[in-house]
């Protein structure tokens, strides 16, 4: 149960491992696959690196939410899980950027891979602290990575992704806009390494060979929030793993605007960068990155708005 406390968003006790079911959704989906699939869809050591690595960090999540174990050690088994995927194979190898063309990165290919799935997968936990925040985007950023990837020839990532919308609408029905039941760490943090994990796969692994910026672009929203919030946070001399309530959505929380109010302004922003990844998709080459352009602009004058209005309050 998720007993409420002075950083808590809600006033009840509400169970708060929902999560399991959108890991059970996947796990029957990946098994199905391997299992009754006309091909392997990826080689065998990329398949289970990427099924334990999963399954490992749903596990530790699911300890987690039952003993309450401090942040290190959340930080700790999701930094086991990517050293794992990294063991099976699964890195970042190259990189197409801009006026410099494909970058082959070598051993930082290695320190990328791993900053990426701990980064993602954190991002992905810190966000989920409103009804719906997590399972909404969770839903609509599958369904454009599932659409993406299998319009670019996907004999792996679309299905995944399919079990992950399942799983997410499946939860959501609980969650939003009501919520009698939280997803959890073994619901956010399975997410965000899922995506972490797909979105070098699909790149790299997949048939369909989606550019490695699509799912930096789906979860930027996720992303930036984070980083602003962190390297503030790092800039004030706070401890950046004590819990607090300083994210950009918090804060607009506190501001009096609604959980259903927030999460719906996400869900628009995970839409628009949907539209920009399938845009993004149809540019040639290093040339994509310049998508971002616009989300970044964007969520620069939201973040501004937003530290303003709160120092005006008091709330920072």
């Amino acid at each position: 149960m998720d007993i409420p406390n002075s950083r808590s968003s809600h006033d009840v006790p509400i169970p708060k491992s929902g999560g399991i079911v959108i890991v059970i959704t996947f796990l029957i989906g990946v098994l199905a696959i391997y299992l009754f699939g006309d091909a392997t869809p990826i080689k065998d050591k990329y398949f289970f690196g990427f099924l334990f690595s999963a399954l490992l960090i749903a596990g530790i999540s699911l300890y987690d939410d039952i003993t309450e174990k401090p942040v290190l050690i959340k930080l700790i088994s999701h930094i086991i899980a990517a050293a794992i995927v990294i063991t099976f194979g699964i890195v970042i190898r190259e990189i197409a950027l801009p006026w410099v063309g494909t970058v082959q990165l070598g051993i930082i290919g290695y320190f990328l891979t791993f900053l990426w799935i701990v980064g993602l997968t954190n991002a992905y936990n810190f966000m989920d602290g409103l009804n719906g925040m997590a399972a909404g985007p969770a839903a609509i950023n599958g369904l454009f990575f599932c659409v993406l990837s299998y319009s670019q020839g996907s004999t792996f990532v679309y299905i995944i992704c399919y079990t992950i919308i399942a799983g997410a609408l499946g939860f959501l029905v609980f969650n939003f806009p009501r919520p009698s039941l939280f997803m959890g760490d073994v619901g956010s943090a399975f997410l965000g390494f899922i995506f972490a994990t797909l979105g070098i796969i699909g790149a790299l692994y997949d048939h369909s060979h989606t550019s490695l910026f699509v799912m930096p672009l789906l979860m930027f929203n996720f992303i930036y929030d984070t980083s602003f919030t962190f390297i503030r946070r790092l800039r004030r001399g706070e401890n950046a793993l004590e819990a607090h309530r300083t994210h950009l959505y918090q804060l607009f929380n506190q501001l009096g605007h609604s959980h259903v109010r927030i999460s719906c302004f996400h869900f628009g922003q995970c839409v628009l960068q949907g539209i920009g990844a399938y845009i993004m998709i149809n540019i040639y080459g290093s040339n994509r990155i310049f998508v971002f352009i616009p989300f970044i602009v964007f969520q620069i004058i939201y973040s501004i708005i937003i530290i303003k209005k709160a120092s005006q309050k008091g709330l920072i």
